[in-house]
């Protein structure tokens, strides 16, 4: 009995720790998706005005301006 009740202890000890490891990679997955999304809404926000810009030089040294 005292053998079943440890192995029982030793497989949750187990599972418990693969759990964390899964949630930390998880965890990770999720802040690089974060990440992304904040890159993508600061290209949405900003990004024409640097494309604009960019287009503005591009006139002014071919001489359009």
């Amino acid at each position: 009995m005292s053998e079943d009740h440890l192995q029982q202890n030793i497989d949750r000890t187990t599972a418990i720790h693969a759990l964390k490891k899964v949630r930390v990679l998880v965890d990770e997955a999720n802040e690089e998706d974060a990440s992304k999304t904040r890159a993508l809404r600061w290209m949405m926000r900003y990004g024409w005005l640097l494309l604009l810009l960019i287009a503005a030089l591009v006139a002014r040294l071919i001489g359009v301006i």
